[in-house]
């Protein structure tokens, strides 16, 4: 069992928070080889609009999106661990999603699509854990929305976690972050194109999704990084020609964002966005129990690392302190790290400098 990209057809129903689904399919991909007594799995759960390919392998070498971090001699060492990253349901990127085809009615999910909770991104990991016979991982991984994911998982089937890396995330959503989402919502509904989720896969709401994915890359980042990476530098005549309205681009960092909102919109299904932005808005840790606390008490860890970054205003370091701290009440040991990146919420993916060897420190014995 080495490098793959695999899929995990379910072949009965699979219950959800709310509803469920016939029969659906989870994508993930496998790095490095389960050893005999299946106790080296690393399982990772990916942000809002990541895939399952978090590195490059044998079978598909372009570059993962945690590159740096997972693979031989990296952090997450495939010499000596098996790395499963799992597709979150509802993801565009290879398991089933308000996009993929409703096997009752022959057509795309789109709005029939069960609503949407991280506990559901956790149980469909859960099945494809089962499916390949492990039982207890050594480490469940997340960060952002893959964060809550590994809590959610880590809360629902706790005596099958040893410990847990979460990085940039919290016990539930803060006021500012869901204000945030839910104004990026509101820009796809609003698109005409949205048509009350029914769009044809032909004519999607691009409009909304360029705006919504602008406002979210501007929260992704600090703005010590956006004065220090672009300042004021103006763009090229050629560039301000190309801005499609008439107070349009003036500035490199305009630039920037038109370009990332593009690539993002060109390869994100909206209602899929849709649906795993309200995920992350609807979990509470405190669902498991009734309170923070409470749900801390559930986890059966041996020990825990909660990273986060002093420029994160999405997901600022009183979270992870908060989840420290409940967990230290469960006398669980946690390795706390708040890094001074001037990266914001992306620091996880761009500042390797300083992530890699705190991720490091998790997996030494």
């Amino acid at each position: 069992m080495g490098d793959a990209r695999r899929y995990l057809q379910l072949e009965s129903e699979f219950a959800m928070v709310h509803g469920q689904l016939d029969a659906p399919r989870i994508a993930y991909e496998t790095y490095g080889t389960l050893n005999n007594d299946k106790d080296n799995v690393v399982l990772i759960f990916t942000g809002l609009s990541a895939s399952a390919h978090v590195a490059s392998n044998r079978e598909d070498p372009s570059t993962g999106w945690w590159e740096d971090v997972v693979g031989p001699g990296k952090p997450i060492d495939t010499q000596r661990f098996f790395a499963v990253c799992v597709c979150s349901l509802g993801s565009f990127y290879g398991s089933t999603c308000p996009a993929s085809t409703n096997p009752k009615t022959g057509r795309s999910y789109q709005l029939e699509f069960p609503t949407l909770t991280l506990e559901d991104v956790a149980h469909g990991a859960k099945c494809v854990v089962e499916a390949l016979g492990i039982r207890r991982l050594h480490s469940v991984v997340g960060a952002s929305m893959g964060g809550m994911s590994a809590l959610a998982y880590a809360l629902q089937y706790p005596a099958s976690v040893a410990t847990m890396l979460n990085i940039s995330a919290g016990a539930h959503s803060q006021p500012f972050s869901i204000a945030m989402r839910s104004l990026q919502r509101e820009l796809v509904c609003n698109d005409p194109a949205w048509r009350d989720g029914n769009y044809p896969t032909d004519a999607p709401p691009l409009e909304g999704m360029r705006l919504a994915r602008k406002l979210g890359m501007i929260s992704y980042r600090s703005a010590e990084e956006w004065q220090q990476r672009f300042g004021r530098e103006r763009v090229t005549e050629n560039t301000q020609a190309e801005a499609r309205w008439a107070f349009g681009m003036d500035f490199e960092v305009e630039s920037y964002l038109a370009a990332r909102a593009q690539s993002f919109t060109s390869a994100f299904d909206a209602n899929c966005y849709l649906y795993l932005s309200r995920a992350m808005d609807l979990f509470d840790a405190a669902d498991h129990g009734g309170s923070v606390q409470a749900a801390m008490s559930r986890l059966r860890l041996d020990r825990a690392t909660v990273l986060g970054v002093q420029s994160d205003f999405l997901f600022p370091p009183s979270q992870q302190r908060e989840l420290k701290e409940a967990m230290e009440v469960e006398s669980i040991p946690v390795n706390y790290e708040i890094l001074p990146s001037i990266h914001g919420h992306d620091s996880f993916l761009v500042d390797m400098n300083r992530f890699r060897p705190a991720i490091a420190k998790h997996f030494i014995d």
